[in-house]
């Protein structure tokens, strides 16, 4: 992932440095088992723990020449250790300490996703708390249906955000899997009991069964849970861009002091990062289908998805902490204009009332149909010479004959759609 996307402590867990640390851990826990069982001497292990070390700048070079990375940190530890280096790698492969490797840079990605995931759900929380009954048209199609809450959108993208904290903390589980069964996965030269100890002691658990690496529908799980949880991310920033078009206006995501809209146009204020928002998620979406992609290898193995998850796993969880904390910036930040809202309630002329009318009017004994052609004709009126949609409505004897002057009156209060809100935030624990 480009710097521009990365924030510093998901960018650490990824770079080659770090990639080669967690490879040395494995290969570090593995040697402190075999000492366990005697395997390797106790001054050797002592000698192992004191010389190992990452050199970045001589495994490269290394690689250069023998064109394969795990031979090119064996190579330079063989250098540092000497004659102990015949303890390092026993009856591994390098799926073995790869894969177990980046299975423990997964699970610290997805740490930081989950916290990112926490922040974003608390913020949403308080907006909608916040805007509980700050009314506001609601829209389908894009087309004035019925009033609504401002506060009510943010409290369904809580529930949201509360189900996606729950799929990450699943793909966390399902990701956190290591294996050290050797070259099929057969346990020809590594004892099962071994792997059990080794994954316990750096966290892990231990691959049920494997072939020369752990399964690929575990990553695809992964990725598909950055994706959904991309997705809805989206769903919020696409929310904001629409509230935010200058003929609706009801809110702007944050805009800082000195901050340019446009070069040409002085006067623009987009909504850029939520258009950034929509535009990264749509790459995390297709490293989803890369990863499954990658389910299908030949045989016990094959390379061809090594290629794809050097991009995908770093970019997908550099990409959605990004997108986490962009979204709860905008979040925190985001300027709600009730007074526009109440004035955008007001423009389709009372039309947003229909369905209450409808209601009274088969209340009053109109068959449902007929109630509803009769409040159509007069919705089509009201919208098409632009008057008051009670007005016309009091001015139809048809209706008038079946529905008082104050009952009428009544169904045009916004008031009404306020009823069951606090019931809906108890529901998705916002209020007790």
């Amino acid at each position: 992932m480009i710097e521009r996307y990365t924030r510093a402590e998901m960018g650490r867990i990824w770079g080659e440095e770090a990639k080669y640390q967690a490879w040395l851990r494995v290969e570090l826990a593995v040697c402190e088992a075999y000492a366990r069982r005697g395997r390797i001497p106790p001054d050797g292990l002592v000698r192992i723990r004191q010389k190992a070390r990452v050199d970045i700048e001589r495994i490269l070079v290394i690689q250069e020449r023998v064109k394969h990375e795990m031979i090119a940190l064996l190579t330079s530890l063989e250098e540092q250790l000497g004659p102990d280096s015949r303890f390092i790698h026993i009856g591994l492969t390098t799926n073995d300490v790869w894969d177990t490797a980046t299975a423990l840079q997964l699970r610290d990605a997805a740490d930081l996703l989950i916290a990112g995931q926490e922040r974003l759900r608390k913020a949403l929380g308080e907006l909608a708390l916040r805007h509980k009954d700050t009314l506001t048209v609601g829209r389908t199609h894009g087309v004035h249906a019925e009033p609504t809450t401002f506060g009510l959108k943010a409290a369904v993208w809580y529930a949201e955000a509360g189900r996606n904290l729950e799929r990450l903390r699943r793909a966390r589980a399902t990701i956190a899997v290591g294996k050290l069964s050797g070259a099929v996965g057969n346990f020809a030269h590594v004892e099962p009991e071994l792997e059990l100890e080794v994954c316990r002691e750096l966290g892990l658990d231990a691959a049920p069964a494997s072939t020369q690496v752990i399964q690929r529908d575990r990553h695809a799980e992964f990725c598909a849970m950055l994706a959904v949880a991309a997705a809805s991310l989206e769903k919020i920033a696409l929310e904001v861009r629409g509230l935010q078009r200058t003929e609706v206006l009801e809110a702007q995501e944050p805009f800082g002091e000195g901050q340019k809209g446009s070069s040409a146009m002085p006067h623009k204020r987009n909504p850029e990062l939520s258009e950034r928002i929509c535009g990264l998620a749509r790459l995390i979406r297709s490293n989803a289908l890369a990863a499954l992609e990658n389910v299908a290898l030949w045989h016990e193995r094959d390379i061809s998805h090594s290629s794809v998850e050097r991009v995908i796993l770093p970019d997908g969880t550099i990409a959605l902490d990004y997108l986490l904390h962009l979204t709860t910036f905008i979040v925190e930040g985001l300027e709600v204009d009730p007074a526009r809202m109440a004035e955008n309630l007001e423009l389709s002329y009372g039309l947003v009332y229909s369905q209450r009318v409808l209601l009274k009017l088969t209340d009053a004994g109109l068959p449902r149909q007929v109630a509803y052609e009769l409040v159509q004709r007069n919705a089509m009126r009201a919208w098409k010479e632009r008057r008051s949609f009670l007005e016309v409505l009091t001015a139809d004897p048809r209706v008038t004959e079946h529905l008082g002057a104050d009952e009428l009156k009544g169904c045009f209060d916004p008031a009404f759609y306020l009823r069951n809100v606090d019931a809906i935030f108890k529901r998705v624990g916002l209020i007790p």
